[in-house]
Formats: structure tokens, C-alpha cells, sequence
């Protein structure tokens, strides 16, 4: 049984506070959704837990399994067990999809022979064209056959905890099928805990949710089962208002052309 903690997160970016204190945890098995409006701070709170550099964390902690991820650079956190599917997946010239994931199984200590096949069987698995395997990592994808590679590597990895920074986004209707079916089949076949960003309930629909949190302001304003999020479909965020302190201001510009603007 593993366990993703976040206990008390408040995070500075450009001197603005954008996380105030969040508290959350997932569990092998379990699916978390994270629900909110722009600038709310969802994108924000991925990127810290994954360990992008221009965040300050100025208080809390994040643990797996009882390991302090705030001390580590991002490579050992996904050697600790940790997935971060990008919203915006980047681009690698010259490393293809199967030798990254040699190096990261050897990273692991898995054998990586099989390699090859362990990325065909999950191609098959979620309709992605066995064409790409063989292409530079990302590289001339549209956005969503990008989220199905990202979803492929989180089969081929078995993390114990993967975070999902809207993977709706880009993905046809068939496309978000396989790609939910096949995260909702991790958290039974692998006990995979899940955290996913979302900005609606189409992505739900397909991967069920066990909680569903509305952050706003920074803060985790609300937290049900997944009957919020249908309610959230019904009522949007009117209902939920930031704090008294005042509304969250967006981050400031990030010159990363992937990075999200309103994190």
C-alpha cells in the first residue's frame, strides 16, 4: 500500500502565494480528482509535487511512502514511484519512445530486455500507432497522440502514484476512452493511486473518481465523492469562492513554452 501526503503546501512563485495550504492525500488504488477554475492553482500544485524548479515552497511537506519528495530533485521522485502526465508533453529530438523507457526501467532496476515488447502490448492496448514507437519522443505527434504516449509510459513504468495534469485535453471521444480505461485498469491490476486535474467531468466519466476536491483561491475548498463533480457540471464554481484573503493571482509569465499560464 502506497501513499502520496500533502500536509500544509503553501507555494511562492514570483512573490505571490499560490497554493495556501493544501492538505491532501492518495492511497494505492484510489482516484483523486482535482477540480477548479483557472488560476486556481491545479497546474501549480502538479508541477510542485513532480519537482519543476521555479516554485518555492514555503511551507508543508510532500511525502511518498514516507519519503521527503521536497528533497529531491525531480528524477529521484520518479524513481521513488512518482508519474507526472504533462499537460503539455515535451518534445525530445533524437531519443525515441523505446529507449527512453530502456533507461528508465534500468533506472528502476527492471530488467529491459522485453522493452520492446512491453511498449507494443501497450500501444495495442490503447490504439496507439505502432508507427510512433519508433519516432523521436513526442516529436511531430498531434496533442492528442501525445497524451496517449504519456499514458503508455505510465503502463510501461507502473508508478505507484501518477498525476495527471489534464489529461483530458486534446483527446477525441475514443481517444479519452482508452486512455481513462487504461489508468482506471492500473489502480486494480497495479494498485496505482491516481491524481487527476481536470477542468471538467468528461474525463470522470470514463475514469471514476473515489473523491473529488475544488481548489480555488489555493485552497481545497470543497471535497466529496463523485457526485460533486456533477454538481459542479450543474453550478460551475459560483458557489465556491475564494477566501476572505482575496483571490489568487495567476503566476507571472513563465517563459517555458509548455508551461501552463494560468497554473
Amino acid at each position: 500500500m502506497s501513499e502520496l501526503a500533502i500536509a500544509g503546501l503553501r507555494v511562492v512563485v514570483g512573490g505571490r502565494e499560490i497554493l495556501r495550504g493544501i492538505d491532501l492525500v492518495v492511497k494505492s488504488g484510489e482516484v483523486h480528482a482535482v477540480m477548479g477554475p483557472n488560476g486556481s492553482g491545479k497546474s501549480t500544485l502538479s508541477h510542485v509535487i513532480a519537482g519543476r524548479p521555479g516554485y518555492e515552497v514555503v511551507a508543508g511537506s510532500v511525502t511518498l511512502d514516507g519519503v521527503d519528495l521536497l528533497a529531491l530533485p525531480a528524477w529521484q521522485r520518479a524513481h521513488a514511484g512518482l508519474f507526472l502526465a504533462m499537460q503539455y508533453p515535451t518534445e525530445v529530438p533524437g531519443v525515441s519512445l523505446v529507449e527512453a523507457l530502456k533507461e528508465a526501467l534500468i533506472a528502476q532496476g527492471r530488467a529491459s530486455g522485453d522493452v520492446r515488447e512491453l511498449v507494443a502490448a501497450e500501444a495495442k492496448r490503447i490504439g496507439f500507432d505502432e508507427r510512433f514507437l519508433t519516432r523521436p519522443l513526442n516529436v511531430d505527434l498531434s496533442g492528442g497522440e501525445k497524451k496517449r504516449n504519456e499514458t503508455l509510459q505510465m503502463g510501461v513504468l507502473q508508478p505507484k502514484i501518477a498525476i495527471l495534469d489534464e489529461l483530458d485535453s486534446g483527446l477525441d471521444v475514443d481517444a479519452l476512452k482508452a486512455v481513462s480505461r487504461r489508468v482506471e485498469a492500473a489502480t486494480s491490476e497495479t494498485g496505482l493511486g491516481v491524481l487527476a486535474i481536470t477542468h471538467y467531468t468528461r474525463l470522470l466519466r470514463e475514469l471514476r473518481s473515489d473523491v473529488v476536491h475544488v481548489l480555488r483561491g489555493g485552497r481545497i475548498v470543497a471535497t466529496g465523492g463523485p457526485e460533486l463533480a456533477d454538481e459542479l457540471e450543474r453550478t460551475g464554481y459560483a458557489g465556491y469562492e475564494d477566501s476572505a484573503d482575496g483571490p489568487v493571482a495567476p503566476p507571472p509569465a513563465d517563459p517555458d513554452p509548455f508551461a501552463d499560464p494560468l497554473a
